[in-house]
């Protein structure tokens, strides 16, 4: 698979930490050119540093998805650097304390629902037109298991999740005619240092139910694969052992 991205620029928003980081390793590895997007500079040097000892192109690009100028900074910036944009990964988002809504910051509850489902709408309505002149793209969006479900606390993470399930069919439904392929991964438990603060979790030492992070980075590289070619508008669950299916106690045999 590695030839084929060869050449290719991927986008990563979020890319310092967690599934970011793994995603730009991975793509790294792969052969493919990485702008690597966040918001500490000492990091995405780290980062880019690990992709380019892969023999891959890494630029790093300090940026906060909360100002309104970051999506044509983000896309003009891969354009200078590479010339080209094939597949746009929204990965980066706000994982708050958990509080009910009364107890919520109106601030902080705006702010999530703007990083976490705007900034990614208003970061692909950038790209898209450079990928619908190529006739020729993939955009994956970083969802969480969260957003399909409502649960009590982390209602605006969890209401943003969802908003950016269906952006990721809408938009799908918009630029097919295009060539171009959007879709979107849930992750659940997943052992990245977000997950762990937010829940406070010891990590995956502690509960083998965890998923890793390069697991959720290898789905997508899969789904920006010509593989892929198939699937879009589609959201697809990754939360392997956690998945309720298999915490039941209701069969006690053996196969």
């Amino acid at each position: 698979m590695a030839e084929q991205f060869k050449d290719q620029t991927i986008i990563i928003t979020g890319a310092t930490k967690g599934i970011g980081r793994a995603m730009a390793a991975v793509f790294g590895a792969n052969g493919a050119n990485i702008l690597a997007t966040g918001r500490t500079e000492d990091e995405l040097d780290s980062i880019c540093r690990e992709v380019e000892r892969a023999g891959a192109q890494a630029v790093p690009l300090v940026a906060d998805l909360a100002l309104a100028d970051s999506p044509a900074r983000i896309t003009q910036q891969a354009l200078d650097s590479f010339g080209r944009i094939d597949v746009l990964i929204n990965n980066a988002a706000i994982i708050h304390d958990s509080a009910s809504l009364v107890e919520f910051d109106a601030e902080l509850w705006q702010r999530v629902l703007y990083v976490n489902l705007v900034a990614p709408a208003l970061l692909t309505k950038a790209v898209l037109p450079h990928m619908i002149e190529r006739r020729h793209g993939k955009v994956i969006n970083i969802a969480s298991i969260g957003g399909r479900r409502g649960g009590s606390g982390r209602s605006a993470y969890r209401a943003a999740k969802a908003g950016l399930i269906n952006l990721t069919e809408s938009v799908a439904a918009e630029v097919k005619q295009y060539g171009i392929d959007v879709n979107c991964i849930c992750p659940g438990a997943t052992d990245t240092e977000g997950f762990r603060s937010a829940f406070d979790h010891k990590g995956r030492q502690q509960d083998a139910k965890l998923m890793e992070s390069r697991e959720i980075a290898e789905l997508a590289l899969f789904l920006a694969s010509r593989q892929a070619s198939a699937i879009t508008g589609t959201a697809i669950d990754a939360f392997g052992a956690t998945n309720p299916i298999f915490q039941s106690e209701s069969h006690k045999g053996k196969i």
